[in-house]
């Protein structure tokens, strides 16, 4: 199975006078999971669909190892995809929804009934040939729909919130299958998502989408630890968003004074976003770099802020809290401490972090 060189050069597509998407510009390379994510209507499903060949661009251009195929339809694009609704036939067998590319491309029988059984072997539904759709699971179904588009072995493989549709221990388990067998593959995967978990569990590469426009991109950890943009950190995963202004930089720390009045230092990992004493900062910090501590305790960790617990909830292998701080709500996820008791509503306690753990978005 080749996989394919996917770039996309200065891509817009419009509707009306509402540009869909405008100016996207990206390389995906050969093997990869890219994913684009982001929320309902920032245009992911629209570049997805550009890419296949279902929509012409209106401006730019599209490219598959290296040739332009903006007027290349979606079956000569050889590439294959996969619907949120799964699109099986209903009075089909499971054989013949997976054969029915390959006949319509005029394989011979032989070689289809081969193809399809090595195809229903990779999404481990060996044994469902002969049931029908509707005696399937909403798991077993959706890999019904990537066998079908796997056995015409396609240069890329295209999916569109394929997931969404099942609940979510079965999410789980699909997201795992699917993460090894496209490793195993090594097929180029474009996915459209706009679960965040999802992305960072699946992707080698992530474009984070809004409003038509890619905002940030790059590995799963660079999005999630270093964003560089106030949606990007609120968008994936949580945040505790502050702005302030730089009162003191230098020996490797940065000192920042926080609307609500609140000094927090910074490493000297933040001296790229910040310049010197006085510059505007706006900065992070993840709800899971906080320790949370009774008001009394001590710690060695710099950072300190005091608050009351106004809210919290058990998720099992850890705890959620809401804290009240000088009158605005942040977030904690401290790790379930083991049979030790809780903090409850209205404790004084105190949230404390290092330097390393306040990440700068920009000044």
């Amino acid at each position: 199975m080749k996989a394919a060189e996917v770039k996309l050069e200065k891509v817009g597509k419009r509707y009306g006078d509402l540009w869909a998407v405008r100016q996207i510009t990206l390389h995906i390379e050969r093997g990869e999971f890219f994913t684009f994510l982001g929320p309902s209507g920032c245009g992911k499903s629209t570049l997805l669909r550009t890419i296949a060949g279902f929509l012409i661009p209106d401006e730019g251009t599209v490219y598959l190892d290296g040739a332009p195929v903006n007027h290349v339809p979606p079956w000569e694009r050889d590439v294959g995809m996969v619907f949120q609704n799964y699109a099986l036939w209903p009075h089909m067998t499971v054989f013949e929804n997976v054969a029915f590319g390959l006949r319509e491309r005029k394989i011979p029988r032989d070689e289809i009934k081969d193809r399809v059984r090595q195809a229903l072997n990779q999404v481990d539904l060996k044994g469902t040939e002969g049931r029908r759709p509707s005696q399937l699971s909403g798991g077993q179904q959706q890999r019904i729909a990537l066998a079908r588009t796997l056995v015409i072995q396609p240069r890329a493989l295209l999916l569109d919130e394929p997931l969404s549709n099942l609940d979510a221990k079965l999410r789980a388990e699909m997201r795992i299958e699917l993460l090894k067998l496209q490793r195993d593959l090594g097929i180029t995967t474009i996915y459209v998502t706009h679960d965040q978990e999802e992305a960072l569990a699946l992707s080698t590469r992530i474009a984070v989408m809004e409003s038509g426009r890619v905002v940030q991109e790059g590995g799963p950890r660079e999005i999630y630890e270093q964003p560089r943009e106030k949606f990007v950190a609120e968008f994936v995963g949580k945040s505790n968003l502050f702005s302030g202004t730089a009162v003191r930089a230098g020996d490797g720390m940065i000192e920042i004074e926080t609307e609500e009045g609140l000094r927090i230092q910074t490493s000297s990992a933040a001296q790229s976003c910040v310049s010197g004493a006085g510059e505007r900062v706006l900065f992070n910090i993840r709800p899971e770099a906080i320790e949370l501590l009774g008001a009394g305790e001590k710690s060695t960790r710099i950072n300190r802020i005091s608050g009351k617990v106004t809210a919290s909830a058990y998720q099992g292998s850890f705890i959620e809290y809401e804290i009240e701080s000088r009158g605005r709500p942040l977030k904690a996820n401290v790790i379930n401490p083991k049979g030790k008791p809780l903090f409850q509503r209205g404790d004084e306690v105190a949230m404390v972090f290092d330097p390393e753990d306040v990440g700068v978005i920009r000044g």
